[in-house]
């Protein structure tokens, strides 16, 4: 019992800045910093808000361009989203959201690929939620990046589970 209580206080809370870890070929392949402060780009899918389950669902599952800006401290400054096709022309779809995020990291000055951290924040586009949100999954907190569903905890290392 003596252990788990120590385990218990020595729990970190949740920073004001998380950390998030570059990974080349990988989830957050596209992260950085730029002559303007910080940036996270991703291509995702998702589900419109109150989806429930039908047989053509490939329809209702949209694919989007992803980039988020922020300051040098972590704050939001913008997200660019556009949607770029449904899971029914997936390839298609695919491919116009990437060559959409390539053209605008391509267009930030001085982008430099690599770690970075930022704060929470909430977009909405569509009806959905981009951002990273602070919630508890059994009795502790942690930073969930929506939708990409990436989850950022303890040790805030910047590494994340999916």
């Amino acid at each position: 019992m003596l252990s788990y209580r120590v385990a218990t206080l020595q729990r970190m809370t949740v920073p004001k800045i998380i950390p998030i870890g570059y990974e080349p070929d990988y989830r957050t392949d596209t992260i950085g910093h730029w002559d303007g402060g910080q940036f996270l780009g991703s291509v995702v899918a998702v589900f419109p808000r109150g989806y429930t389950h039908t047989d053509d669902w490939p329809a209702h599952k949209h694919w989007h361009a992803v980039l988020h800006t922020f300051d040098t401290a972590g704050h939001h400054l913008g997200s660019r989203i556009e949607r770029t096709g449904t899971e029914v022309h997936h390839r298609a779809s695919v491919d116009a959201a990437q060559d959409l995020l390539k053209q605008w990291l391509d267009a930030l000055p001085g982008r430099c690929y690599g770690d970075i951290a930022i704060r929470p924040f909430r977009h909405e586009f569509d009806g959905v939620l981009f951002g990273l949100v602070i919630e508890t999954f059994e009795g502790t907190e942690h930073a969930e990046l929506y939708p990409d569903t990436l989850g950022f905890h303890e040790p805030w290392d910047g590494s994340y589970d999916t």
